[in-house]
């Protein structure tokens, strides 16, 4: 089958001088890009990679990353990116449990890192012939992506090629990427939604962004960076991020010449319910689905004028099968709330050394052909005229005083306030056993609790009022961007 590779190769034939990717060290051409991509893919065939071989890449995200994760899968082979900024045992449990062959790193990451793999340095010269080359296999193994899930511990999920492509080439398509397109590569290696972030407007003929991280967490940085490189689309912010630029009121129109902002990876709820939709002056594409189903599964425009009651996430994408079933996995009625089951062509192979696990989150599909699987989410969803719409995690929402309680409510709801800037809500147990619920806001330090609840309280019912508010100067985010809600809940924001 064809690989991102292939395209990146035909960029380069045809357009050999576009540039492919503006960076700190310089830009780099589509002709440049496939001269280094052609070199790694000598050099790794050299040392053994084939199909099923996975290779752990550790280096800072910028023209070798890209180059060695295209190589890997011109060789029909897999990947797995490294954050190398993240602690180095949490490395090497990855390493470890993806059962990474290779490390392909600088000498200075090999040294620091130093984990039980064997390392090929990208400094080492490659051989002169070009290795035979052959087709993907669609079921070959293409990269390996690692998901806390509800245990906490990092379990390594198996994507195969055609999900892989499939999902990337769908994704350039229904964002209107083209040559045209500026993209700015805000998610860090590491999560897979760098994968999208980089390659869907690779695979468009575009030009990607790339700076250094410190100037995508600062919001004027950020902007900065937005203007001086006239950037066009934004493909993998979270809404925490979102709505942390858009309490940055002596930022006006931060998103100004963007023309798509697709976020994902918690509930557009809040952010809208702040009336944050009016910060994005293109289109807000809502992106919905777990790294078990090659990370996103459907997708809603956003309407200028969203009803911000409910977080749509819309229909699913091409191939993709979403089903709402009940706790008999029977079809709930639309309208009616069920758990979100995933099938179809981006579904993963499974969790890489977890037979048990697999059997449990992934199971036979029976409303599909025979062999068809589904990916149990532990969401909750419904169908409805828009699509579906997201209702929780079955194991965030809380009971509180017999109320079944979604804390994106509250949250979406303390951001009207204009002292707000950013809110998170969590749950606790009192030393009587009683649940209750906590807030954590940044903004107005000196607004007091009594106004926070009195503004609350023309909205919302009693019950879901928090008992206690938290005060912070910013609040904790994983280094994916989303809200860290654990540290929160044990009380480790530093």
């Amino acid at each position: 089958m064809r690989t991102l590779a292939d395209d990146l190769a035909d960029h380069a034939a045809q357009h050999p001088e576009r540039i492919a990717l503006d960076t700190p060290d310089g830009t780099v051409t589509y002709g440049q890009l496939h001269h280094r991509t052609a070199e790694l893919t000598r050099l790794l065939h050299a040392h053994g990679v084939r199909p099923e071989t996975v290779c752990a890449v550790a280096v800072e995200h910028g023209r070798d990353a890209i180059a060695a994760i295209a190589a890997v899968l011109r060789l029909g082979a897999a990947f797995l990116t490294l954050d190398v900024g993240q602690p180095r045992a949490r490395l090497a449990s990855f390493v470890r449990t993806a059962g990474a062959r290779l490390l392909l790193t600088t000498p200075e990451h090999a040294r620091a890192l130093d984990l039980d793999v064997p390392v090929l340095p990208l400094d080492r010269p490659a051989p002169a012939e070009d290795p035979p080359l052959r087709s993907a296999e669609p079921r070959a193994l293409a990269y390996v992506s690692h998901t806390s899930g509800s245990t906490g511990e990092p379990s390594p999920v198996l994507v195969e090629h055609h999900a892989l492509d499939g999902y990337l080439r769908d994704t350039a398509r229904a964002l209107g990427l083209g040559p045209h397109t500026v993209a700015l590569q805000t998610a860090p290696l590491g999560y897979d939604a760098s994968i999208r972030d980089t390659f869907a407007p690779l695979l468009a003929g575009a030009r990607l962004v790339l700076v250094e991280r410190a100037r995508l967490l600062r919001p004027a940085e950020f902007v900065r960076t937005v203007r001086e490189h006239r950037v066009t689309a934004l493909l993998s912010v979270t809404p925490s991020f979102l709505t942390h630029l858009a309490g940055q009121r002596e930022l006006p129109d931060p998103l100004a010449g963007v023309t798509v902002v697709a976020s994902s990876g918690e509930s557009l709820r809040p952010f809208l319910t702040s009336g944050g939709r009016r910060l994005v002056p293109g289109r807000l594409v809502n992106q919905y689905g777990p790294t078990e189903c090659t990370m996103t599964t459907t997708r809603h425009d956003v309407p200028a004028d969203p009803d911000p009651a409910h977080d749509v996430v819309g229909t699913p994408r091409t191939g993709a099968v979403v089903r709402v079933l009940g706790p008999d996995l029977t079809p709930v009625p639309d309208g009616t709330v069920g758990e979100v089951y995933i099938g179809g062509t981006g579904v993963a192979r499974g969790y890489g050394g977890l037979p048990a696990r697999t059997a449990a989150c992934f199971v036979p599909d029976p409303y599909g052909p025979p062999g068809s699987r589904l990916y149990r989410t532990g969401d909750l969803g419904r169908w409805t005229g828009e699509g579906l719409r997201y209702e929780g995690r079955g194991d965030r929402q809380v009971k509180i005083r017999g109320y079944r309680v979604d804390p994106a409510e509250i949250e979406g709801a303390l951001l009207t306030h204009p002292a707000v800037t950013g809110a998170v809500v969590t749950a606790h147990t009192d030393e009587r056993g009683r649940v209750y619920l906590a807030a954590h806001v940044t903004g107005d330090q000196v607004t007091t609790d009594a106004a926070l609840r009195a503004h609350l309280a023309r909205t919302l019912p009693p019950h879901l009022l928090p008992r206690r508010f938290h005060r912070h100067t910013t609040l904790p985010t994983t280094r994916g961007g989303k809200a860290d809600r654990r540290r929160l809940v044990t009380g480790r924001t530093a």
